[in-house]
């Protein structure tokens, strides 16, 4: 296999200390792949301006290398800031799936856990147009307009990649979400693509749920979706797999890729926390299990099993663990400890 190339976005606030936990876990699994830093986000955006947060020197690194790996990333919410590093990533790379895993840690339970059993399903979403298309504009000054953009070839695809990957995992339902009875023609087009997606997987059937009646059953009956694939548009479910990350306590246990044909991002699916800057304090867990995803998606998948069986018995046996999953370590501690039983799993 030849040598890979990484694009490694250290992004803002707990960023390039996140990045720096990933680096010593990967560093100790040995994949045969060359991570090349780069600036991106609102840190550089404040020091350079210009349209974008990203530099055209990791726009080319970005193009040049075989996957990228984005730390959190900061988007200021002004009108004149341009937009966030993942969208512009996500639409320039045409990385359509979003992709959230929702699962329960042994050793880090939350109370909704405790009360339901563990939770293992998957969150899914279209990334790359929807209400996230950046399609917004004054129609006079104290009116403003966004387009919620949904074709039909986005549709089909995203929903495509939620049938397969239920059928891969042995699952037989997926659960799509929409606001159909008031959005009828965006909406509509949604599910127009499921529903021709759905006659390729005569095995898996679905269901639709309004948003807001998913937010209530989430709440109410999370079990209900276990072993299920959640799909929908691009801002419903950024917001309903920020939910379904409480039901497993922790917002820094949910990794997330995107990917499309060509092309691959992964990146924690949680925010850059800069008030946490420079602490070594936050959880590094979504952080390193991407990281391993990026490399089973590069094909190195001892290494990426080997990191992701480590980080559930380091989180297992809370014994090295950060404060928010029970314990005292330090980000960098918490890693380590990650890294040396990965290498040893690999001996």
């Amino acid at each position: 296999m030849a040598r890979k190339k990484v694009a490694l976005i250290k992004g803002d606030g707990t960023g390039p200390e996140l990045t720096n936990a990933l680096i010593t876990v990967i560093e100790a699994v040995h994949p045969d792949i060359e991570l090349i830093p780069c600036d991106a986000g609102a840190e550089w955006w404040e020091k350079h301006g210009g349209n974008s947060l990203i530099p055209e020197e990791t726009w080319n690194i970005i193009r040049s290398s075989d996957a990228c790996f984005k730390a959190p990333t900061t988007t200021p919410p002004i009108p004149e800031a341009p937009k966030s590093v993942a969208v512009s990533i996500r639409q320039a790379m045409d990385l359509y799936a979003n992709i959230r895993p929702v699962k329960t840690y042994r050793g880090a339970e939350s109370p909704l856990a405790k009360i339901f059993g563990p939770f293992d399903f998957m969150c899914i979403r279209e990334a790359t147009e929807g209400l996230y298309s950046g399609i917004e504009y004054y129609v006079e000054r104290d009116i403003a307009c966004a387009i919620r953009k949904i074709s039909y070839k986005c549709s089909e695809r995203i929903a495509r990649w939620a049938f397969r990957t239920a059928l891969e995992r042995g699952w037989n339902k997926v659960v799509v979400i929409t606001k159909r009875n008031i959005l009828k023609v965006t909406d509509s087009m949604f599910i127009k693509g499921v529903e021709e997606t759905a006659k390729e997987f005569p095995s898996i059937t679905y269901d639709e749920y309004y948003i807001d009646n998913m937010a209530q059953q989430l709440v109410k009956n999370p079990d209900r979706f276990n072993h299920t694939v959640l799909l929908s548009t691009n801002l419903y479910m950024d917001i309903i797999s920020e939910l379904a990350s409480g039901l497993i306590g922790n917002i820094g246990l949910i990794y997330s890729a995107n990917i499309g044909d060509r092309y691959a991002m992964f990146e924690p699916a949680h925010g850059s926390a800069p008030k946490y800057k420079g602490q070594d304090k936050v959880n590094p867990t979504a952080t390193i299990l991407s990281g391993a995803w990026m490399l089973d998606y590069l094909g190195f998948k001892k290494e990426a099993q080997a990191i992701f069986r480590a980080t559930e018995e380091v989180i297992a046996e809370r014994k090295t663990v950060t404060y928010d999953l029970g314990g005292s370590a330090k980000m960098s501690e918490m890693a380590r400890a990650i890294a040396d039983k990965a290498a040893k799993f690999l001996d």
